[in-house]
């Protein structure tokens, strides 16, 4: 009998385990894998998403996609030439994690509530259009981007760049004048988050980032992070982060946890309930706002969201992570949302194990080391007269926005060549560029020189040589074309994703 008791007493707390999350699979020091029948999801149907991706890599250029179902990855897909283990710029994914900060900061005491008033926060400081409304915006009200401050958005983040070329950031935001009371409207305005980076660095004494290493990422596990700040040392609070896909995945992991990890409640069930919640109404079909994060009308899942394709998708009823990468498109909404409604979550037909398909598994696990190969090389024709003729040669470029000050190319690997551009005396940026359709990998890159990026290039006529940049983590995807004629060179270069730029800069060859 006294056996019997105890085997009911162990079911019973077994399943109190279960039911309170602490039986979760915790991936502090690393995802485990499972194929998705052992989940509950359809192998075949996540095939077809990558077929589907595949086919429609012009209208979004995928990175990667990670898919976690019960705390176990189903699906980590990497598109060539991103790479497992590279970090990758979350864009305004950022802006969820500055939230999470700011929930951290509440609960330890940091700061009172999100009801504070923004200037009880910087007293010292002489703030300039201050007015019964500037002194009335609260922290909740920069969390659901409804601040009031005259902020110009579209159809480029104008304030945000004007803000990034002041001396002061945060007293540039503090500067701006009100449009309207705080609370009123919702306005998409990245100087927010940023205010909130400086309330962090005035309330706890730490930079966001010193903040995030000693309280979420931490626990959580997280170790390489990349994230710049303003020349007062407030990192970015609405973007420019770097990490994982797989370290992105844990803050969503965290959430659907309702802030509990591992035994350890990082982020209290309040703050979470919170911030993913409805807050305001964005005025736009697709989408409403909780604190710096999206919410879906149908209330399925939420999600943090970044340009070019970076999200985090949480899907509380369904025990599931969604994270993707990307390199932009021209319909990556579109593609994301064909994505999710119409292979992911249909893919999701159980919450225990379905019958084993090992040939469904086996297929999937084809398309995805399909997705991540190198693919031939192409035979290189021989060297054209006019690539022998400027191969190695300087052209000096006329002055120009960006500062591009010289230009050179050199073919001495039949396979391979060398481009150089110059930024005067400041920057060399140094591109190796694949002749045979298979890219090259090259450091340096301005924007974060210690992630790589690929290139390829031919020859589109006997004159114009044409270079395919891509720097994957970084976000900017360009196509060069580079024409000569006689002494004279024009550099023509296109943003395809990260960057609208097109310019047309002439130069010539050096004497």
């Amino acid at each position: 009998m006294k056996i019997r008791i105890l085997i009911l007493v162990l079911i019973f707390l077994m399943a109190s385990l279960v039911i309170t999350g602490t039986c979760a699979t915790w991936p502090t020091e690393g995802w485990q894998t499972s194929n998705p029948e052992e989940q509950g999801m359809d192998s075949e149907r996540l095939a077809e998403a990558l077929d589907f991706l595949q086919e429609h890599r012009e209208e979004y250029h995928l990175h990667s996609l990670l898919i976690i179902r019960h705390g176990y990855i189903v699906a980590d897909v990497y598109f060539y030439p991103f790479a497992p283990g590279m970090m990758h710029d979350l864009a305004s994914v950022t802006k969820s994690f500055t939230a999470t900060l700011l929930g951290i900061a509440i609960d330890k005491d940091y700061i009172e509530s999100v009801q504070q008033p923004v200037l009880d926060f910087f007293p010292e400081r002489t703030i300039a259009n201050l007015d019964a409304d500037k002194e009335t915006m609260t922290i909740e009200d920069l969390l659901t981007m409804r601040s009031g401050f005259e902020c110009i958005n579209r159809p480029t983040e104008v304030t945000l760049f004007q803000m990034m070329e002041s001396p002061d950031w945060i007293q540039f935001t503090l500067d701006l004048p009100m449009a309207e009371a705080p609370g009123t409207r919702f306005i998409y305005c990245s100087s927010n988050p940023h205010l909130l980076s400086g309330i962090l660095r005035e309330t706890t004494g730490m930079s966001a980032l010193e903040f995030a290493r000693e309280h979420l990422f931490g626990p959580l596990g997280i170790s390489d992070i990349a994230w710049p700040s303003s020349p007062q040392g407030n990192n970015h609070g609405w973007g420019d982060m770097y990490l994982t896909p797989r370290d992105m995945a844990k803050l969503g992991y965290l959430y659907l946890h309702k802030g509990l990890w591992d035994g350890q409640q990082v982020l209290s069930p309040a703050r979470v309930t919170a911030a993913t919640s409805f807050q305001t109404n964005t005025h736009v079909s697709f989408a409403d706002y909780g604190y710096l994060w999206w919410l879906t009308p149908s209330g399925e899942y939420y999600y943090a969201d970044g340009r070019d394709g970076q999200r985090i998708f949480v899907f509380p009823d369904k025990d599931m992570v969604v994270v993707t990468t990307g390199g932009g498109g021209r319909d990556q909404y579109g593609v994301l949302e064909t994505l999710l409604t119409s292979y992911i979550i249909p893919a999701v037909e159980s919450k225990t194990p379905l019958p084993a398909n090992p040939n469904e598994v086996a297929l999937l696990e084809s398309r995805i080391r399909q997705t991540a190969a190198q693919p031939d090389a192409r035979p290189v024709p021989p060297l054209s007269d006019i690539a022998r003729t400027v191969s190695g040669k300087t052209y000096v470029m006329d002055a120009n926005p960006l500062g591009i000050s010289g230009v050179s190319l050199n073919f001495q690997d039949e396979n391979e060549a060398l481009c150089l551009i110059s930024f005067g005396d400041i920057f060399q940026l140094e591109v190796k560029v694949g002749l045979d359709d298979v890219f090259r990998f090259s450091s340096g890159y301005p924007r974060n020189p210690g992630l790589p990026a690929a290139a390829k290039g031919v020859w589109e006529s006997d004159s114009t040589f044409v270079i395919e940049y891509d720097t994957m983590g970084n976000l900017d995807r360009w196509k060069w074309k580079i024409s000569f004629d006689g002494n004279q060179v024009a550099l023509q270069l296109n943003g395809i994703a990260g960057t609208d730029i097109a310019v047309t800069i002439a130069g010539k060859l050096e004497e």
